[in-house]
């Protein structure tokens, strides 16, 4: 899959990486898909046994075919500390290396992370998302930021998420009785597209088959490096 060139620098300082998501946080676009919707990459992110790598993958998923179209995994060295808030600064580069390796061209891209829903509006979907042009989800098993209302038992239930007045995200059941995710856009994408796409990429599980796949494609390739 061709990519945009990426248009800035990975080898900053953390205060430059804040500096930076301020300015590219404007950047993003809330706005309805352009196009119908059946390929969803969902993306994953681990690490190598050593610590020393990052290991990124994508799982192409089909909404009709209810099937995997296509995968891709890469490795890279890990270049960027650990700091809260800046998690799009150590994963994006080896997930936007993997992207280059698919042959199809997924319709949305799904991340086990935040997209809206972060201090700086600028989650790792959001980052991904600008950096690729296409439209992100975020879609993450914790939260962030904001605050909210526990949302009803049943799935489907919702409620928003709320940060300085802002509504951020949703807050959604994907199952009945399970812990809710907090779903938030990325790019290119309004957040009830958004809500209704991770409804229907929830098959028999809590979380989206394209992100719980690459999880899965992830941790095999960590099992792999460990032999």
């Amino acid at each position: 899959m061709k990519l945009p060139r990426i248009r800035h620098r990975w080898d900053l300082s953390p205060t430059a990486a804040i500096r930076l998501q301020k300015q590219l946080a404007g950047r993003v676009r809330h706005e309805p898909l352009c196009c119908a919707t059946d390929l969803v990459a969902g993306g994953d992110v681990s690490f190598t046994p050593d610590g020393r790598c990052l290991i990124a993958g994508w799982v192409v998923w089909s909404l009709k075919l209810k099937d995997v179209i296509e995968t891709a995994v890469d490795l890279r060295e890990v270049t960027f500390p650990y700091v809260p808030g800046l998690l799009s600064f150590r994963e994006a580069p080896p997930l936007l290396a993997a992207a280059k390796k698919l042959k199809t061209k997924p319709d949305v891209f799904m991340l086990d992370g935040q997209g809206l829903a972060h201090p700086r509006r600028f989650g790792l979907a959001c980052h991904i998302g600008l950096l690729m042009d296409r439209p992100t989800v975020g879609c993450a098993k914790s939260r962030l930021c904001g605050r909210y209302k526990e949302p009803g038992p049943r799935a489907g239930s919702s409620c928003q998420l709320i940060d300085a007045g802002e509504v951020i995200g949703r807050v959604l059941r994907t199952r009945d009785g399970v812990k809710p995710l907090f779903i938030s856009v990325g790019h290119l994408i309004t957040l009830d597209q958004a809500v209704k796409l991770t409804l229907r990429c929830c098959t028999k599980y809590r979380l989206p088959e394209p992100t719980r796949l690459a999880h899965q494609l992830v941790t095999r390739r960590r099992e792999a490096e460990a032999r």
